[in-house]
């Protein structure tokens, strides 16, 4: 990650996001929804059946999209600065923010991988809206569900922290009012506070 994640307070910095980030950020924000929804239903619609094998598909088709646009993300996100948080914010609110995204960043590429390895020690494998891509694996129960495991309890802890993170940029909107929250609004136009 560059610099930018140190969070500099009051350094001349764009006040908002720039669009292609804006854009990035709701299409995987939209993805890991879809994906946390999916994850979750799935689980619990009975084996062998045709609504099982949709959602899965589903869920590993979103999943391997999501991985396109993780990558341009985090790529955006290495080679660009983001602007500043105001100088209003504590320090341990600068701390949490820095720490909430660098979580988000690892656990992102760890959810996927780990979802795209347990496909790959399965008999089913990975596929793209029905199209099979290549296994990294062979059948392996054991393996699947190592990886499994991983990606399902990464996935928990992820959506722990989106939980926190919707929380946090809630507080900026209704009470401190201090435009962190419009930052990253599609069209929000900025207030100096």
């Amino acid at each position: 990650m560059s610099a930018g994640d140190t969070c500099p307070v009051d350094t001349p910095q764009p006040a908002r996001y720039p669009r292609r980030a804006v854009i990035l950020h709701w299409i995987v924000a939209l993805l890991i929804i879809a994906l946390l929804a999916s994850g979750w239903t799935m689980v619990d619609i009975p084996r062998n059946t045709p609504e099982r094998a949709f959602f899965f598909n589903l869920h590993k088709s979103l999943g391997i999209v999501g991985a396109f646009f993780i990558a341009a993300l985090i790529a955006w996100r290495v080679r660009h600065e983001v602007p500043t948080l105001p100088a209003s914010m504590s320090r341990w609110e600068r701390g949490a923010a820095v720490l909430n995204h660098w979580l988000f960043y690892i656990l992102m590429v760890l959810v996927t991988l780990a979802g795209y390895l347990t496909s790959s020690f399965s008999k089913y494998g990975p596929k793209l809206f029905g199209i099979p891509l290549p296994h990294w694996g062979w059948e392996d129960a054991a393996l699947r569900g190592d990886f499994a495991a991983v990606h399902r309890v990464a996935g928990l802890v992820f959506a722990v922290l989106i939980v926190l993170h919707v929380a946090a940029a809630l507080k900026h909107l209704l009470w401190d009012r201090d435009g962190v929250f419009q930052r990253m609004m599609p069209g929000a136009k900025m207030k100096v506070p």
